[in-house]
Formats: C-alpha cells, structure tokens, sequence
C-alpha cells in the first residue's frame, strides 16, 4: 500500500502576481490565469515553471506519483491567526498580516506525492525545485 507524502517548499518569498497579469490591488479576474480577460498570465503555466514539470517527470521515473500540490501566492495574499478562546474562537483571534515575521522564508508551495517507501520518499524530498528548503512528512491518513 502506498503512503502520501508532503513536501513543503521554504524559500523566500515571490512575486505571484508577476505570473497572474496583475498587481496586488489589481481585481481578482487580473490575477486569475483561468479567468476569462486575464492580462499577461502564461498562456502555459509549464512553459513558466520548466524546473517543475522536470520534477514531476522525475518522481515517476522513481515509481511514486504526484497526487497533488499547488503554488502559494504571496504572503500578502493570508496571514495567520491565533483563535480566541472556546466559544470566542472568531470574536477574540488575533490575525496578523504575513506568515512568520521573524523569519524571511514562507512556505511557497507544496507536494503531495504517493509512494510505497520511505526511502523514495527522501528521495523524492531532494529533487523537489528550490531555491531554499523542503520540509516533507508522511501524511496521517484520515480517511479523506
């Protein structure tokens, strides 16, 4: 039986919006590829990330699989939250803009890759594309 891994890509923060065909206050449609009237988004999103598209490619010459993962938009696009207490969970949270102020990385994307061991799964872990580090772990299987 397969396992799922995730892969959690550190590296500094990029400017997605460069890819989407619109700057950070530009209308949700601007920074849409998908979306119909998008401005200067790649008509070929591996035309634009080549290194990850070879990635891919790799992880099935080892016999796993990418069964999922996305890029994250910039850190300005979410922050983090600490909940209130139990029953204020939304009233009392803290929210504060950006992921870690006191670091200069973010996490700017993510892998989920089946594989049926762990040594692949290290492997697979070294090919990931970054400029910074990857964090992978085995996912606990909730039945989702």
């Amino acid at each position: 039986m397969a396992d799922t891994y995730v892969y959690l890509i550190h590296e500094g923060d990029w400017d997605s919006d460069a890819y989407l065909g619109g700057q950070p206050e530009a209308s949700p449609e601007g920074r849409d590829p998908g979306a119909p009237g998008a401005t200067g988004a790649a008509a070929d999103m591996d035309a634009s990330f080549p290194e990850h598209k070879a990635f891919q490619k790799a992880v099935v010459d080892l016999g796993a699989r990418v069964v999922g993962g996305a890029a994250l938009q910039h850190s300005r696009h979410g922050g983090t939250v600490t909940p209130g207490a139990k029953g204020r969970l939304v009233e009392d949270a803290v929210y504060t803009d950006g992921p870690f102020p006191d670091t200069s990385e973010v996490i700017t994307g993510f892998y989920l890759v089946e594989t049926d061991d762990e040594d692949t799964a290290r492997r697979v872990a070294a090919l990931v594309p970054t400029g910074g580090h990857i964090e992978w772990r085995k996912v606990f299987p909730t039945g989702m």
